[in-house]
């Protein structure tokens, strides 16, 4: 594990972008831009020559695509993978799937702000996956020419969570950031954040997608909200 902070390659086709996440990852001790590339190929050649720790990738740029950029430098083929995180505008949940199975540690719009991107980073230097709270629902949704497999009554076991993490938990599979849930339930964000870390423990997952998934597997599916 690298000892300083964590080497980032910014791959965007648009400079106001990569200039915008250049001030907000800088601006932590912890994190430290250095290469940016305008397109895919550029992005590919200099993660190979610098070899930074994580490459923070747009999908769409010219030359090649961010998931073409992901399956080259992090898919399963690769020999010497090197981190992916995309974060871009597009929101198609083909994207993620495929971006997911080719090997990328997180996938983050750039519309969720600065304190995700940030969380993003931390999380996949720490072999976490982090995707945007928006995309939770899509992600889990099947598609839309799969078949619904028929499952048997649930038996509804006893769940473990308090009734204010099944609240918050719900929000979370609705896509809600932490600061909307703690809207919601009158709540600071840092004490939802302490919920979510104490309910990843109780039910044994590692992130709010596998969080998400745990609640539509109990409720057959269904997130509605009450209020």
């Amino acid at each position: 594990m690298a000892s300083g902070p964590t080497r980032i390659l910014l791959a965007d086709d648009q400079d106001d972008i990569r200039s915008g996440f250049r001030l907000i990852l800088g601006s932590q001790p912890d994190m430290t831009v250095v290469g940016e590339a305008a397109d895919g190929l550029a992005a590919v050649a200099l993660a190979r020559d610098l070899r930074p720790d994580l490459v923070v990738a747009d999908i769409r740029m010219p030359g090649l695509d961010g998931l073409e950029v992901t399956r080259r430098l992090a898919g399963p083929e690769v020999a010497d993978p090197v981190r992916v995180l995309i974060v871009t505008t597009f929101d198609h949940d083909d994207h993620v799937r495929t971006a997911l199975r080719d090997g990328a540690c997180g996938f983050l719009l750039k519309r969720s702000g600065p304190g995700l991107l940030i969380e993003g980073v931390r999380a996949a230097m720490s072999g976490d996956v982090l995707i945007s709270p928006q995309l939770t629902v899509q992600l889990l949704r099947p598609p839309a020419n799969a078949a619904v497999p028929v499952r048997p009554p649930a038996r509804s076991p006893l769940s473990p969570l308090t009734p204010r993490e099944a609240e918050i938990v719900r929000l979370v599979a609705e896509g809600l950031t932490n600061a909307e849930i703690g809207t919601a339930l009158f709540i600071s964000a840092g004490t939802v954040k302490t919920h979510l870390a104490n309910m990843q423990v109780k039910l044994g997952v590692r992130n709010r997608v596998a969080m998400a998934a745990w609640h539509f597997d109990r409720s057959g599916g269904a997130s509605h909200r009450t209020s």
